[in-house]
């Protein structure tokens, strides 16, 4: 059995001031208020949160997770908890199916062998069920409809592996694919589509939940047609992915998405292989990405491409644009644990997964525990 005691500690519906948290068996036994700074472990100054999840990861640490070899899963599992999540799903883009289907195999067989860090949730697959005129930097070749073979062969390839697949709606048997994966338990987003707002709330009636990266890459809000913008902002069933790195949304946008749909905003970082990295050259689903100082990720064209953006780093610029504490906490763990139905994961109170996160001041991750153990950090401060 630990205890933990911090300045401050997020916990459903509020922040505790001056709280211990008492873990045993890899579960959270007890949270409390207590002034007394009496712990075995005592951390002097930030906020303790649970473990972030993040739900759309293309790679990171140089590996792209299409083509990752099991070294680079595991780095990445590894490592990841250095930025505070201790949760995610591995996302592949667009690419051929039967490519798509190789990949979730290999990535089947590489994940027994893992040897711990942040727990793979499952694959989300971004595209290749996406519109041609919001592709973004996904190829265009591969772009196709979700016709019922095509959706079965994602779904046989390893079965259960498929967590999340973020499609356009509006492509022919798009709402079919919706319901088909929504009965196998896939989170299903909205994402990189043309789709008018009824087409949208249509797929909201077939099952979908989720918009991906909420403002890019869609057609965004008119005011006499709402489009996917205004279709997620308005519909309670939809919670929005949303890239805080200031560069794919900027400040004022993000307030607004906050603002119009409380408790409906999943941060998450849409980081690729440069993620972690130096400036330079990387690849994202086979093809070329740049990395510039101060920039998102980009193709050779000037497209963004994705990010390299960490999730802790997301918390801070939403709190650094006027997003309480709280709330950007919650955007990063019971809310996106919640879509993917893990309320085991993401919170801080009795039963939960002892999976926390001391952030510093300037809300960067100092430390992460998995399970109660130690994934990153020393583990132990005294004030």
């Amino acid at each position: 059995m630990t205890t933990i005691w911090a300045p401050q500690v997020v916990v459903p519906g509020r922040v505790l001031s001056n709280a211990r948290v008492t873990c045993a068996d890899g579960r959270l036994v007890d949270v409390a208020a207590d002034a007394a700074r009496d712990a075995d472990i005592i951390l002097p100054s930030g906020v303790l949160v649970p473990g972030l999840v993040d739900l759309q990861v293309n790679g990171y640490y140089g590996a792209d997770f299409a083509d990752a070899t099991p070294e680079q899963w595991a780095q990445i599992t590894q490592r990841l908890p250095e930025t505070g999540v201790t949760a995610f799903a591995p996302t592949f883009i667009t690419e051929p199916v039967e490519a798509a289907v190789e990949a979730l195999r290999r990535t089947a067989s590489a994940l027994p062998a893992l040897p711990g860090g942040a727990e793979v949730l499952g694959v989300h697959l971004e595209g290749p069920f996406l519109s041609e005129r919001r592709r973004g930097a996904h190829n265009s070749a591969y772009l196709r409809d979700p016709d019922p073979d095509a959706v079965e062969a994602l779904l046989d390839a390893a079965p259960g592996l498929v967590r999340i697949v973020t499609l356009a709606p509006e492509r022919r048997g798009g709402m079919d694919a919706v319901r088909r994966l929504a009965e196998a338990g896939v989170l299903v987003s909205i994402g990189h589509s043309d789709a008018l707002g009824e087409q949208v709330y249509a797929a909201a009636d077939a099952g979908a939940r989720m918009v991906t990266h909420l403002f890019n890459a869609q057609r965004p809000l008119h005011h006499r047609e709402p489009g996917v913008v205004g279709a997620a902002l308005s519909d309670r069933r939809l919670t929005a992915g949303l890239v805080v790195d200031l560069h794919h949304v900027n400040a004022e946008a993000c307030r607004i998405a906050f603002a119009s749909a409380p408790g409906r905003i999943a941060l998450v970082t849409d980081a690729a292989a440069p993620a972690g990295m130096p400036p330079g050259r990387y690849e994202l689903g086979g093809e070329p990405v740049v990395l510039e100082p101060g920039q998102p990720v980009r193709r050779e064209d000037g497209t963004i491409a994705s990010s390299s953006l960490a999730l802790d780093e997301g918390i801070a610029n939403a709190v650094g644009i006027g997003i309480d504490l709280h709330t950007a906490v919650e955007a990063a763990t019971r809310i996106p644990a919640d879509l993917v139905g893990r309320a085991d994961l993401g919170r801080i109170e009795v039963g939960a997964r002892a999976d926390l996160v001391w952030l510093a001041p300037d809300l960067r991750a100092v430390s992460t525990w998995i399970r109660g153990v130690v994934a990153h950090g020393e583990g132990r401060w005294l004030a």
